[in-house]
């Protein structure tokens, strides 16, 4: 058995040979990623050095903006350009939101859509054999689906309801030798926000379970990773589907206490999850020499502006934003604080977006993430932007407004580190003058001297770069 390829064994096809995964979107799409490669190289094949000499090629997708679907089209086009005779999955959040529409590009020879991803390594080989090989030697993909109704056409597979989709995740790509690598413990989101795709494309909230989680850190561990990051689509609602119910902080606890790992670092969560039990474990392993608990915190915001969250059917309000941000600070003043900013939301007048623009300056935030608002069909939100649009040229002006204001933030944030100690992890091999790292508190460290990657060192901070810092 090989949960990487779907359950089953697949004995190597001799007539492919390379693969090549792009991966489009969030951490939790990479893992994905990371997981189908992992899953064709036990299989038999090797990844590719450039995409003309790839026999197969995945997508792996993402379809949260407009300019997300726009990127994966000209990346399938550049493929036909590159290697006009390589066999193309088409899979991910775009393959499940439209897998009609991606059924049609020009060059697609199967499309599999989230609710099946565990399939994907199985329609790749499939998809990659020879007119002259057997076909009964290959694995029969209708043969492992619940029911042929879920077929949709002979090179789809798809379900709107995730009805196949018993577990969260794709297994751990254990063996992907990645310096900081992705565990993704959960998938799908219940939110329901009015300008999201995500439950559509993702499905409901889906959790690993604890001891799997556990299984694939100790995995990394042993392999002598330092750095684990966790991931998914709502972290902080891992667990709430599990029997019995678990919380997300139990999970972290488990893993600070019950494994080795050097570093654990964690990606989004909503600012309703930040319960006083999680951030109380920040401060317990979020300091030392080198912190076991990455200090480093990530709330989504989307917009300042209390009106503005009501449209978007947000779960909070400015106040219990500035509430909950406040408390991270207090018990981490050295970490790095990020959030997610949306522009252009349907109805941001001026007067709107200058409330946002003051709550980010009232608050500690040290980078953000400034994205514009895309419509995207299916949502509330859809109809909102045909009713109300934010014009192009304010989105502009909006979003250069934040970034200017938030690379004040950072250089301030960074320039209190000057002459100071940080932890940081090598990211990969260095010259003989210097090697790129990051800090716990997400800071970019250029250290000085050729390091090895995937290294916990400790360096003292002499300068600023441009968007970081160096070390001595």
């Amino acid at each position: 058995m090989d949960a990487a390829t779907g359950g089953q064994r697949v004995d190597r096809l001799n007539n492919v040979e390379e693969y090549h995964v792009e991966n489009f979107g969030c951490r939790a799409s990479r893992a994905d990623g990371e997981a189908i490669a992992s899953g064709l190289r036990c299989a038999g094949l090797v990844e590719a050095g450039d995409l003309a000499s790839a026999t197969v090629v995945i997508l792996n997708t993402c379809s949260v903006t407009a300019e997300a679907d726009r990127n994966a089209r000209a990346f399938l086009r550049r493929v036909r350009r590159a290697n006009p005779k390589a066999r193309i999955v088409f899979t991910g959040c775009y393959a499940q939101r439209a897998p009609e529409e991606v059924a049609v590009l020009g060059g697609v020879d199967a499309v599999v859509g989230n609710s099946h991803k565990s399939l994907v390594v199985k329609a790749a080989l499939a998809s990659a054999s020879l007119p002259e090989r057997p076909v009964e030697a290959l694995v029969s993909i209708d043969s492992l689906l619940e029911s042929p109704r879920r077929r949709i056409a002979g090179t789809v597979w798809h379900d709107p309801l995730f009805a196949h989709s018993e577990i969260a995740a794709l297994p751990f790509a254990a063996d992907a030798h990645q310096t900081r690598p992705n565990l993704k413990i959960q998938d799908g989101c219940g939110n329901r926000c009015s300008f999201c795709i995500i439950p559509v494309t993702r499905g409901p909230s889906r959790s690993v379970s604890l001891d799997e989680s556990l299984r694939a850190v100790g995995e990394f561990v042993e392999s002598g990773g330092k750095e684990l990051v966790l991931s998914g689509i709502n972290l902080g609602r891992w667990g709430r589907d599990l029997s019995p119910v678990a919380r997300f902080e139990e999970l972290v606890a488990a893993i600070l206490e019950r494994t080795a790992l050097p570093r654990l670092r964690i990606s989004s969560i909503e600012p309703m999850d930040w319960s006083s039990e999680l951030i109380g474990l920040f401060r317990q392993y979020g300091c030392g020499p080198h912190p076991r608990l990455a200090r480093h915190v990530h709330l989504p915001l989307q917009s300042g502006s209390d009106a503005v969250l009501r449209l978007m059917h947000r779960r909070y309000r400015p106040w219990h934003y500035a509430a909950k941000v406040d408390e991270i600070r207090a018990a981490l003043p050295d970490a790095a604080i990020g959030a997610d900013v949306m522009i252009g939301f349907p109805g941001e007048s001026d007067a709107l977006f200058q409330e946002t623009h003051d709550f980010i300056e009232r608050l500690p935030f040290t980078y953000l993430h400034v994205f514009p608002f895309s419509a995207r069909p299916g949502t509330a939100a859809f109809a909102m932007h045909g009713a109300n649009p934010v014009h192009g040229e304010a989105v502009n002006e909006r979003k250069t407004a934040l970034k200017a204001l938030i690379a004040g933030k950072n250089a301030a944030f960074r320039a209190r580190f000057l002459g100071e100690e940080l932890s940081v992890v090598t990211l990969r091999g260095g010259d003989s003058s210097v090697t790129q790292a990051l800090s716990d508190n997400f800071i970019p460290v250029a250290v000085a001297g050729g390091w090895a990657a995937n290294e916990l060192v400790r360096v003292r901070v002499g300068n600023l770069s441009v968007d970081g810092l160096k070390a001595v």
